[in-house]
């Protein structure tokens, strides 16, 4: 598979298409060894491939975008340390998974949207949390990784280094292709606003959220954020959660259902139940979004947004600890994201901030 560049140009975007968050069952590899648990990990790409291509066959020619949710294909760590979950479950950035996940793409004709764990040669002891966006070509087209995770680590982590690799482009990347300008947000990244907004403020307008969350019946932090997201970014939000989580010694159904479609005003256009399901599909309608953020008037929050207000405001204080990893050339202690929080609630409770 070939590797496309962040910031794609694409063809003249289409007025409107359908999108689909597949709701996919989630096999978990934590309980099997690493050369066990890779052809697991095959198994569960080929799984989705049939999902994929019957769901075109399904929904109609108008699907073009496929939405997966987080770790859909090998579940998260659950007490592995760094370097046997690297070996057991991250991919290599030209590795066969992607090879697998271009092919679905080309079969299937849509642009695929996943959310895997990666290795990183210029980072051999870790790995990272990555949103990938795959083009019908089988081209990578938009490569994200997760900044803010508790228990994994983050380009933030290593930012100097990082930056110096990657450049700041690669912290927020959009991809501008035939169906919109794409941007990636994981998992419970959709509850910091300005993740969003740095996407939005690079051109997004089509937020991407794999999942993998609690659903109820009971309005959520996400479902609730996933909302305002919509509304405050004039954007429209794909969201696919997890259909089930099995392999781990989790009931099985404590991430399974609720992904949904939001549009530019915040509203649902499509739902799923629970269990594994094609039923949040949707027309996302470009010409109508661009109409709207076009529009003047006070609904037009993003013309009116003062972002240089709230940069002063940020550069006054510090939180989460910048580089709390160096220069990466070390796996974190199994520890070592605890103490960090609570050595950064210290500090905002000594500053009187909390």
């Amino acid at each position: 598979m070939r590797e496309g560049r962040n910031g794609f140009r694409g063809k003249t975007a289409m007025e409107s298409y359908t999108a689909l968050a597949l709701q996919t069952a989630c096999h978990a590899v934590n309980r099997l060894d690493v050369a066990v648990g890779r052809e697991a990990i095959a198994r569960n790409i080929a799984r989705i491939h049939a999902q994929a291509v019957n769901a075109k066959r399904f929904l109609g020619a108008d699907l073009k975008l496929v939405v997966l949710p987080e770790y859909s294909v090998s579940g998260f760590p659950w007490g592995e340390d760094a370097a046997t979950w690297k070996a057991k479950a991250a991919f290599e950035i030209n590795g066969p998974e992607y090879e697998a996940f271009g092919r679905l793409a080309q079969e299937a004709g849509v642009f695929l949207a996943g959310n895997h764990y990666e290795q990183d040669p210029h980072f051999p002891a870790l790995y990272f949390q990555t949103s990938t966006v795959i083009a019908p070509s089988g081209d990578v087209v938009l490569r994200y990784r997760r900044l803010i995770s508790m228990f994994a680590p983050s380009p933030f982590d290593v930012l100097e280094k990082y930056l110096d690799v990657y450049g700041e482009a690669a912290l927020f990347p959009v991809a501008d292709t035939e169906i919109g300008k794409l941007a990636a947000i994981a998992s419970e990244e959709i509850l910091y606003p300005e993740i969003a907004r740095a996407h939005v403020s690079n051109g997004a307008q089509i937020l991407l959220h794999s999942s993998s969350e609690v659903s109820s019946p009971l309005a959520t932090p996400k479902s609730i954020t996933r909302h305002a997201r919509a509304v405050e970014n004039m954007a429209f939000v794909v969201s696919a959660n997890s259909g089930g989580l099995f392999g781990i010694d989790i009931p099985e159904n404590s991430t399974d259902g609720g992904s949904e479609i939001i549009d530019y005003k915040g509203n649902i256009l499509a739902r799923a139940g629970a269990g594994e399901s094609i039923n949040a599909f949707a027309e996302i309608n470009l010409e109508a979004l661009r109409r709207y953020r076009r529009r003047p008037g006070m609904g037009n929050l993003l013309s009116r947004h003062p972002m240089q207000l709230w940069a002063q405001a940020y550069a006054q204080h510090s939180a989460a600890e910048k580089s709390g990893l160096g220069d990466g050339a070390s796996a974190p202690a199994r520890d070592f994201y605890v103490s960090r929080q609570q050595r950064v609630i210290a500090a905002l409770d000594n500053a009187g901030l909390l």
